[in-house]
């Protein structure tokens, strides 16, 4: 019972001693290769304090090994951009002037609804007020907001109707709104419904819509349920 007291102790303070010098950022701030390395630490540190029969250098040995891994990592990173680039990753556009970025959408394996999710989380509940949005190598979604001209007398809140080119119909019928009337309002832009990747509607009757190979841009339309939403 003693031995893995002490055991349990002296791993407790060597995994505490490398996370110190992993620094102290913290889960959603760490790069990917951070992040492996400290569940790995976890997961070798329960080996010796679960069961006494193992020595106690069989965790002892893995978690500075682990360390130095992550410090030669780390340097070799602050010398050339390119090993950061391909250890860590890039930062990837998802929103720029243009709208929703489809192709990085899909490089990044994310939805319209995770950018929606992401862009609410911050405070922008509407994307037609978003200059950029990027995704930044450790997680973090980073918004640069488009410069305001004027103020609005009353907040719109935009409702989504089409997402990844497929209607919101519940959303549709909340807004007052026919698809027939989506599909003619997106044919004076040239564009079918699943040429869109995004399109939203405020209860003043402004569309917002975001193609996937195309500039967004906003138009007008006709609603009747605004007070709906």
């Amino acid at each position: 019972m003693l031995i893995l007291l002490i055991k349990t102790t002296i791993i407790a303070l060597l995994v505490f001693f490398v996370i110190r010098l992993m620094g102290k950022r913290q889960i959603g701030e760490m790069q990917p290769f951070e992040f492996v390395i400290t569940l790995i630490l976890a997961e070798v540190a329960c080996l010796p304090m679960n069961d006494p029969y193992i020595p106690l250098h069989f965790g002892i040995v893995p978690i500075i090994t682990l360390s130095f891994l992550d410090v030669i990592i780390n340097f070799i990173g602050r010398k050339s951009y390119a090993f950061r680039s391909f250890v860590d990753g890039r930062s990837v556009l998802l929103i720029d002037k243009n709208g929703l970025v489809y192709e990085n959408l899909k490089k990044t394996n994310m939805s319209v609804d995770d950018v929606i999710s992401s862009a609410r989380s911050g405070g922008y509940a509407d994307l037609s007020t978003i200059a950029y949005a990027i995704i930044e190598p450790n997680g973090k979604f980073s918004v640069i907001e488009k410069p305001q001209t004027e103020t609005p007398k009353k907040p719109l809140r935009p409702l989504p109707i089409i997402m990844d080119g497929k209607p919101r119909k519940n959303n549709v019928n909340l807004a007052g709104m026919t698809e027939k009337q989506i599909i003619t309002l997106l044919k004076g832009h040239k564009l079918r419904m699943q040429d869109v990747l995004y399109m939203d509607v405020r209860q003043n009757g402004e569309v917002y819509v975001s193609p996937k190979r195309k500039p967004c841009f906003t138009d007008k339309t006709r609603v009747t349920g605004g007070q709906n939403w």
